[in-house]
């Protein structure tokens, strides 16, 4: 049919190789502890897939040693018996043969099914597959056979292309799911670029709301400096970072000379500016403050003097020249306000802080990132405060600030925020703590809510125990949560 015959060649032509997906961990080594002794030692040896003989297993009964179809195909998971199939797996100098059943492969994978059964199946003894690294290949048999799913952080990708390539699709739903849990702004522009080619637009939406959120972290990861330049022009041109622009023209200084040992160049001033090509004018660099511009962009060699000049021009000038280069500063996220009061109060003699901590709980439904407090004043007046801010997750500190803020003597609230936003995981509690100095009394909450409806996000409350000052769910300080969503 013509869906064997397309089946068929996308498995003989879908073999691009990328880079990106060569996992560095050590070789996954799949194991059953089987019962009698002489099966669990002959299994163990085809795991480590060194051919060996079958003769201590072919006189045992080992299939009546397992009740369901299921534990029987395990069995013959990467084993040498009764194989009709081998796979010479990974690129050159650094593959692995793995033997395989026919009949096993074909009801997992519509892929192999047409390799092997379909009108142009060939009858080989022997394929290569130079695209695909062992451990991932071996993690993709093992679903098949076992039907479990191994997982970890430095294969996933390269099992995720193998899913995909042999249309295995609950095994790649598995690995978005993994990727989407352990995302965070070290990973977020790698896996960007991957969900891109993998086509997982849910996973893409995950990856620009962690690199809009936490962009300095992002821009300034490992992980950046591995990308293509395509996503770099896409993250470069994007309006909702919330980076300083000198954060972002660093961050392409560093990917230009990282791309530079990729085409085997030195990583001249000259180089540089060569590889980043028009990705140099996506940095908004008429964006930064004057001095920044100066001490910074300007000396740093890329930029031509004309472009040196004009942009300082542009900076001072009342006639200002036109420039390549984009001048309005990025947008950047809207922050969002969480109140949990109904309304405040104030009280002779009462909350007054000299260094005790206030505390609260909360929990969300989906993933945001705190990017602060708020907090009340003074109710005597004008007064400054000092504020130690912190917010953990099971007693681990996650993001801690200590900031000064003033207080105009109303009731409104002071934001203080953290140096970077910190991502917050969904139906999970979180503490959030205040330690504040300052001698003047204070507004303070009443009439707290459990549930706060906030866009598309729940907030829950609860009181928590490290609150030695009197905040708790139903009064007292914290009023606000400042995050991104």
């Amino acid at each position: 049919t013509n869906a064997s015959k397309n089946l068929y060649i996308y498995i003989y032509t879908h073999t691009h190789t990328h880079e990106q997906l060569r996992p560095m961990a050590a070789e996954l080594i799949p194991a059953k502890k089987l019962t009698p002794a002489a099966v669990h030692q002959y299994q163990q040896q085809n795991l480590s897939n060194n051919n060996t003989t079958t003769t201590t297993i072919q006189g045992c009964n080992w299939q009546g040693l397992y009740p369901t179809i299921r534990e029987r195909n395990s069995v013959m998971f990467n084993n040498e018996l009764m194989a009709d199939v081998h796979f010479v797996v990974g690129p050159p100098g650094g593959t692995q043969r793995v033997p395989g059943h026919k009949y096993v492969l074909a009801v997992g994978s519509s892929v192999f099914h047409a390799m092997f059964y379909g009108e142009l199946a060939e009858d080989k003894d022997e394929i290569r597959i130079p695209d695909v690294e062992p451990p991932s290949f071996l993690a993709m048999l093992k679903y098949i056979y076992c039907d479990e799913i191994d997982l970890c952080a430095d294969t996933v990708l390269a099992t995720l292309y193998a899913a995909k390539k042999y249309i295995v699709p609950h095994l790649a739903r598995a690995c978005v799911n993994f990727l989407e849990t352990s995302l965070s702004a070290r990973n977020a522009c790698v896996l960007l670029s991957q969900s891109c080619l993998f086509e997982e637009p849910d996973l893409t939406q995950r990856c620009w709301e962690v690199i809009d959120a936490q962009a300095e972290l992002a821009l300034r990861s490992e992980g950046f400096c591995d990308i293509d330049a395509q996503t770099l022009e896409s993250i470069l041109r994007r309006e909702t970072l919330n980076a300083k622009e000198m954060v972002v023209f660093e961050a392409a200084l560093s990917w230009a000379e990282a791309e530079c040992g990729r085409r085997d160049l030195q990583p001249t001033i000259e180089n540089k500016r060569a590889v980043l090509g028009k990705a140099i004018f996506l940095v908004r660099i008429p964006a930064m403050a004057l001095d920044e511009f100066a001490d910074g962009a300007a000396q740093s060699g890329v930029l031509t003097l004309n472009e040196t000049n004009d942009i300082f021009l542009w900076y001072t000038a009342a006639r200002k020249p036109e420039l390549q280069f984009a001048c309005q500063p990025r947008k950047g996220l809207a922050p969002q306000r969480c109140h949990r009061f109904q309304s405040c109060a104030y009280r002779s003699n009462q909350w007054r802080y000299r260094g005790r901590c206030d505390s609260i709980q909360f929990a969300v439904d989906r993933r945001i990132f705190i990017a602060g407090f708020g907090l009340y004043g003074s109710s005597c007046g004008s007064a400054e405060y000092s504020a130690k801010i912190e917010l953990k997750r099971q007693g681990v500190a996650l993001g801690v600030s200590v900031i000064k803020y003033f207080s105009d003597g109303s009731s409104s609230t002071f934001p203080v925020r953290f140096e970077h936003p910190v991502q917050i995981e969904p139906d999970t509690f979180y503490t959030a703590s205040v330690v504040l100095d300052g001698n003047e009394l204070s507004y303070f909450g009443q009439e707290g809510m459990t549930e706060v409806q906030c866009g598309k996000v729940t907030f829950q409350f609860q009181c928590s125990s490290d609150s030695t000052n009197g905040t708790g769910v139903q009064g007292g300080q914290i009023p606000e949560l400042i995050f991104y969503a």
